[in-house]
């Protein structure tokens, strides 16, 4: 079944063990036929090539590709029986109608789509989405069911943070789709922080500060519901590549990385992949 390995997660996660690593690739508007393939199968490959022999039938973390919509049928179908999932870059808070240019979630599911990326900073900044529009996509996905699960992308530009205005922004952010599906909206769903300010510009924030925004998101969460917030994984984004991620997942409330530029290239996400599998032994 094309959702087993997701559901089996989730199922995990409701019973309280520690949350695996998600690694997530937005390919964002590059690919092709080729790439995709090349891509997918080298990602598995090195993945497999470096688990140890108990890991070969399952790995103990996840991997995610987001590729542009034309791909992703392709992708499904090359990812098919690898362990990756894939996911959609954007989707409409609509069921159907005449919104030309729009894919809807069922659309997504039909195809194989697993996650669909919700509110990333480039939807919000060059394409004018709201958080009310964002939060009407996030609810959408929430009564659709669990078959497609929305992964929320939320983060400060860099004069906000100048302006110590970092929590307040994400909290705004958060607030949005909490006032539409409530603290139970979350229970199967993925949260992203990408300080705008780090997106593709080879900035990272420290694993310090970027722990200690997770952590005000997860705190939030808690002060809600308990149970979400220790299950949901928090990914961080931006300039993530493998030579910073072992410091940024070693921290305590980073579950993987949303990727952009490394997830392009075989042995840069293989490389991140492989700190998840390294470090996912010690969140047994």
């Amino acid at each position: 079944m094309r959702y087993a390995n997701i559901r089996a997660h989730l199922n995990l996660s409701k019973e309280g063990l520690m949350r695996r690593f998600l690694v997530a690739g937005n390919w964002k508007m590059h690919g092709s036929s080729e790439m995709t393939a090349d891509l997918i199968s080298g990602v598995a490959r090195r993945a497999f090539d470096a688990a140890s022999l108990s890991e070969k039938r399952a790995l103990a973390y996840d991997i995610l590709v987001c590729p542009p919509a034309p791909f992703l049928v392709q992708a499904v179908h090359d990812a098919d029986a690898q362990y990756i999932s894939v996911g959609a870059q954007n989707v409409s808070q609509y069921d159907s109608g005449a919104y030309t240019g729009e894919v809807s979630l069922a659309m997504l599911a039909e195809v194989g789509c697993e996650y669909v990326l919700i509110g990333h900073s480039e939807r919000r900044e060059i394409f004018g989405e709201s958080d009310q529009v964002i939060a009407q996509k996030f609810a959408a996905c929430v009564g659709f069911g669990s078959e497609v699960i929305p992964l929320l992308c939320i983060g400060e530009t860099l004069s906000q943070r100048k302006s110590g205005d970092t929590e307040k922004v994400v909290a705004a952010q958060l607030d949005a789709v909490l006032n539409e599906v409530g603290i139970e909206g979350f229970a199967k769903a993925v949260i992203a922080y990408e300080p705008v300010w780090a997106i593709g510009t080879g900035e990272t924030a420290s694993p310090e500060q970027a722990q200690e925004v997770h952590a005000f998101i997860r705190n939030k969460l808690r002060g809600l519901d308990k149970p979400i917030a220790e299950k949901i994984q928090i990914l961080y984004g931006g300039s993530v590549k493998p030579a910073n991620a072992e410091e940024l997942f070693a921290q305590e409330d980073i579950d993987g990385g949303l990727i952009g530029g490394a997830s392009l290239k075989v042995d840069s996400f293989a490389g991140i992949c492989e700190v998840a599998q390294r470090l996912s032994h010690d969140r047994v």
